[in-house]
């Protein structure tokens, strides 16, 4: 690998957006993000509210959430403790271009639905 290449391949892995964006384009963050747009919300409303979530991949998204700063985690004194979420000012200041992003994904889903079979289509009879 010669030095330039090398060069490029540190600053893409140190790439701000790129490390932004890591997080927040995951599967899961999108949608828990969503889901605290109201206020806080409890762990088990979460997981009721995205069923497919797995109770590992929930705990650990939302640490990374609040790794972030995106996401505060309050326990309340009660007997079992109750845990709170809810998204901090820079959680919040993402909702917009979330809602954008959620807002052009609803509206071109099935043009992104109908090129992916016309794709498919096209690379089975290619095979």
């Amino acid at each position: 690998m010669s030095q330039a290449n090398r060069q490029d391949s540190v600053l893409n892995s140190r790439c701000p957006v790129r490390d932004v964006l890591d997080r927040i384009g995951d599967k899961w963050s999108v949608l828990l993000l969503s889901e605290m747009r109201q206020g806080p919300v409890r762990f088990g409303v979460l997981r009721r509210r995205v069923p497919d979530i797995s109770q590992r991949m929930l705990t650990e998204t939302l640490r990374h959430l609040q790794r972030d700063g995106l996401v505060s985690r309050t326990v309340h004194p009660s007997v079992p403790p109750a845990v709170e979420y809810q998204l901090t000012s820079l959680g919040l200041s993402l909702l917009e271009p979330l809602e954008a992003l959620v807002g052009w994904s609803s509206a071109h889903h099935a043009k992104v639905k109908a090129a992916r079979a016309q794709f498919d289509a096209v690379g089975q009879s290619q095979a």
